[in-house]
């Protein structure tokens, strides 16, 4: 899970997203946004931190989920990460 936990903070910095972040932490809010939800497509949002607010483009199949596409609003600027 580590490597994955990488990759996500990885792809976020490469955004250019300058503040800290944890792969881990994003995985783990996915998650319990995704619990219990139906299969199909969804666009989620979460406010990450008091002032920042990641919406989530997510396709839930029976075991797993696909994190398309991450939008990141902060006062900093809009940030967009592809995960395709």
């Amino acid at each position: 899970m580590n490597e994955l936990y990488k990759i996500i903070e990885d792809k976020i910095k490469a955004s250019g997203y300058l503040r800290a972040i944890s792969g881990e932490e994003v995985y783990e809010d996915i998650c319990n946004q995704i619990d219990d939800k139906e299969n199909g497509t969804y666009i989620l949002l979460s406010k990450f931190e008091e002032d920042v607010v990641f919406e989530y483009q997510i396709t839930i199949m029976d075991e797993e989920f696909n994190l398309g596409s991450l939008k990141i609003s902060a006062p900093e600027g809009v940030y967009k990460v592809d995960f395709d």
